[in-house]
């Protein structure tokens, strides 16, 4: 009987102590609960309403500056490129939209405008990369001796850039006989498109990154691929720029991956922020400082130094540096 009734009394204990627990969450604690949640929200909603009220007014200042440097464009870049031939080169992927521009661009700043190469994803594709690496050999002039540590699209960057830049003003305007045929090899492969006439060699070359990184598998290959043919337009040519916007230099971006290099970092320079008119401007200052032996990453991702080159760069032609004294 005694074991029986302390259970008993164990059990009317516990069902004594949650009634009373409901009796105070519904008429005491309830009510201050309430009261303090609905304090919380009334801040995070004040809150929010702050942060849209500032996101809103940024833009809109965002807006007036692009707007401005937008239309003094022409003047902030006049006679920057003047004797120089800049030709373009498309990562696949890379926003068709900044085409106009780009070409806009280089015109304003007193260049000629050679062209376009644009990369296809075929050009990067895992399963094409031995028919890239013999086509690239198999065009390479007699004697030709790439490094042993060469890849495929090291190769086939050395060959493309031999028919589209040359670092020598006297030979701009000119197709390069001893590459005749290497464009149509590649574009036969379906491995480029072309536009204008890339076959008139250029002296600088602006290399467009994807509008967004690589992923998959080979993502890695694929980014490193563009890497190779930004470095090998640069050695060939007076200045190269890899140009995207800051998607290329976050993680997995062509841009990060190019500041990763160490080399090639020190001689091609990058600009993180063509999407904004500044960051156009930028890449004309980018290319200009090029033909003054220096390289830098310059825009608002984290491996970039300055938004711009840091001196003011001159109307006056300064004497070209080779592309491997550059840094």
């Amino acid at each position: 009987m005694i074991d029986f009734r302390y259970h008993l009394v164990s059990i009317v204990a516990i069902f004594l102590a949650l009634t009373v627990g409901i009796v105070l969450g519904s008429t005491v604690l309830e009510p201050m609960f309430f009261k303090s949640a609905e304090e919380m929200t009334a801040s995070l909603r004040k809150a929010n309403e702050s942060n849209l009220a500032q996101i809103s007014q940024l833009q809109t200042r965002e807006e007036g500056s692009d707007s401005l440097i937008t239309a003094h464009l022409a003047d902030l870049v006049r006679g920057q490129l003047v004797g120089e031939h800049v030709l373009l080169v498309e990562a696949p992927g890379a926003p068709a939209a900044m085409r106009d521009a780009i070409e806009k661009l280089v015109t304003s700043a007193g260049g000629v405008y050679s062209g376009r190469i644009s990369l296809t994803e075929k050009f990067v594709e895992a399963g094409q990369a031995s028919l890239v690496d013999g086509l690239a050999t198999t065009l390479a002039p007699p004697g030709t001796a790439f490094p042993d540590e060469a890849s495929p699209y090291d190769k086939a960057a050395a060959m493309l850039a031999s028919a589209v830049v040359t670092n020598d003003r006297g030979q701009a305007g000119r197709p390069n006989a001893a590459a005749a045929g290497v464009l149509e090899a590649f574009q036969s492969g379906d491995f480029l498109t072309l536009s204008g006439k890339p076959e008139e060699r250029a002296t600088m070359a602006i290399v467009l990154a994807p509008a967004q990184p690589y992923d998959g598998e080979d993502a890695e290959r694929e980014t490193n691929a563009v890497v190779s043919v930004a470095a090998g337009l640069d050695s060939g040519a007076l200045g190269t720029v890899l140009a995207g916007t800051a998607n290329a230099s976050a993680t997995g971006g062509v841009i990060e991956a190019l500041h990763d290099t160490g080399g090639v970092a020190s001689a091609v320079s990058t600009v993180d922020t063509l999407d904004f008119a500044a960051g156009r401007v930028v890449v004309v200052y980018a290319l200009r400082e090029q033909l003054a032996g220096r390289s830098g990453a310059y825009g608002i991702g984290s491996g970039a130094t300055a938004f711009e080159p840091s001196a003011a760069p001159s109307s006056q032609s300064p004497t070209p540096t080779p592309a491997g004294s550059r840094g």
